[in-house]
């Protein structure tokens, strides 16, 4: 009798962490997004990350010679999930890559300009590669969602400052997608 009793709580506690993991993966919902970016069906959303990072540009001259622009570079930020623990980096390619040593890069697909003039537009992207095993390795398309700030400068991109950079602070959420099983 004392045998059981000692093994009932670990049991409980194995339970009750199978219905958390359950009700998360229930509660997981896909975010509502315009037509032009959607994901496939046959996807689902497995994870949510926010990212906190800056948009680099540089300032070169415009490919029709009728004077300078600020042109995206890259990206850089760190990812966190939804406690805001850090879980992994942003940056050129793009690429998102896990403390766990998975990483993912992606192509856009689509995109569509965010409600908010100041910010970055929101984006469909199809996965290209994934790395190692781990929290990235399933990834089959992300979206760059909720966007804060991030757009090129305005002025000082002329021919005195060719090849400056600039990093503009942004923030967004990644929204990662698997095959459906």
């Amino acid at each position: 009798m004392i045998q059981v009793v000692k093994q009932f709580p670990v049991l409980t506690v194995l339970f009750v962490i199978a219905l958390i993991a359950s009700v998360r993966a229930d509660t997981l919902e896909a975010p509502s997004t315009p037509a032009e970016i959607a994901v496939p069906e046959g996807n689902v959303l497995y994870m949510e990350v926010f990212a906190d990072g800056v948009q680099i540009y540089s300032c070169g001259a415009k490919e029709d010679g009728t004077g300078y622009e600020w042109a995206f570079k890259a990206p850089e930020a760190i990812l966190y999930d939804m406690s805001m623990n850090p879980i992994g980096t942003h940056g050129a390619g793009p690429f998102w890559q896990a403390s766990d040593g998975s990483r993912v890069e992606g192509k856009v697909q689509a995109k569509v300009a965010s409600s908010d003039p100041t910010a970055i537009p929101w984006l469909l992207l199809a996965t290209t590669s994934t790395g190692s095993e781990g929290m990235f390795a399933t990834t089959t398309f992300i979206h760059r969602l909720g966007t804060v700030a991030g757009i090129a400068p305005t002025d000082g991109c002329d021919e005195a400052n060719a090849g400056a950079e600039a990093k503009i602070p942004y923030t967004a959420t990644y929204y990662f997608y698997e095959a459906a099983y």
